[in-house]
């Protein structure tokens, strides 16, 4: 296995927890000022850790490679979000559902959470040339991409420029040479902003400077958090981090099933029982796909390898 930080495991691990949870449409609608606090963070910061482990030192065969077998999934699962969107009784819901509106979703316009895939194959396929097609200083190349990104969200309105920001946020962090744990160097202190900050509905936007401040605050707090964690919570969320595709994939399908627990947790006023057992479904619901699907030797046509749970 290749070598993993493992801080940055644990913070995926924390957003994809956060994810699902805010993606259960009963707990997003009892807490929604809680709700757009997350959602002001947590893909951001996504984000960041996606364009700070964007790999552009490879071969043109390789780059490819990996794009690809990101699509493959990203197809399949949007393909079929869509599709569901019609059939079911959603707050996404697609009138009708054609060749042309299918296209639409899966190139231009993806419908749900998958627009993040979108989104990375993007910015990732535009990093790579910037990065290995030009002959420039490194700060020129970064403005180059800059240029590229904001293009590609106004002008051809593939993506949304406050999400390329913080993949470019990720890629100059990691050009700047210095440790990740170091630009985000834990602090406790970190958690008094964070509270004024939410304070105000005016600043839950991610695509404000007191967004980029609060995604930038959560993820010191969070690594304070990581140094006080017990052995054994560390190491699950290592595991859930490592496996935060699979996860963001398969999330939806259960997501949706947990919704029949809900008659039987009536007497849970809070809606907190409800949300930790479907975590709980949701994230091994989705680990037994994937390792079913390796075991079934399906992973290498789905992802492209033979084994997808790490």
């Amino acid at each position: 296995m290749e070598h993993r930080i493992k801080e940055l495991d644990y913070l995926k691990s924390i957003f994809i927890l956060l994810m699902i949870v805010f993606h259960l449409v009963y707990i997003s609608d009892k807490y929604p000022y809680i709700k757009q606090i997350v959602y002001t963070f947590h893909m951001s910061a996504f984000l960041i850790i996606s364009g700070y482990l964007d790999n552009v030192q490879k071969d043109i065969r390789s780059f490819v490679r990996k794009l690809f077998w990101i699509f493959v999934p990203y197809m399949c699962m949007e393909a079929g979000y869509v599709i569901m969107s019609h059939i079911l009784p959603v707050r996404e819901s697609i009138p009708e559902v054609t060749p042309i509106i299918l296209l639409h979703k899966i190139f231009i316009k993806p419908l749900g959470p998958y627009w993040y895939l979108h989104t990375l194959i993007i910015c990732s396929l535009l990093h790579y040339l910037a990065f290995r097609y030009t002959h420039m200083k490194t700060i020129s190349q970064l403005i180059l991409l800059g240029l590229g990104l904001f293009a590609t969200a106004y002008w051809g309105g593939l993506i949304v420029f406050a999400n390329a920001i913080y993949f470019l946020a990720g890629i100059i962090i990691k050009q700047s040479k210095l440790p990740f744990t170091q630009i985000f160097q834990p602090s406790f202190l970190a958690l008094i902003p964070i509270m004024l900050l939410c304070y105000f509905p005016n600043n839950l936007d991610r695509g404000t400077l007191a967004g980029i401040a609060i995604t930038y605050l959560v993820i010191i707090i969070s690594l304070y958090a990581h140094n006080y964690l017990p052995k054994d919570i560390k190491e699950y969320s290592y595991f859930i981090g490592r496996n935060t595709l699979v996860i963001f994939l398969f999330s939806p399908i259960f997501t949706i099933l947990c919704k029949l627990f809900l008659p039987f947790l009536f007497f849970d006023s809070t809606g907190m029982l409800f949300m930790v057992i479907s975590v709980i479904v949701t994230i091994n619901g989705c680990i037994a796909i994937a390792w079913s699907m390796d075991k079934l030797h399906f992973s290498r046509f789905f992802f492209g390898q033979d084994n997808i749970l790490n």
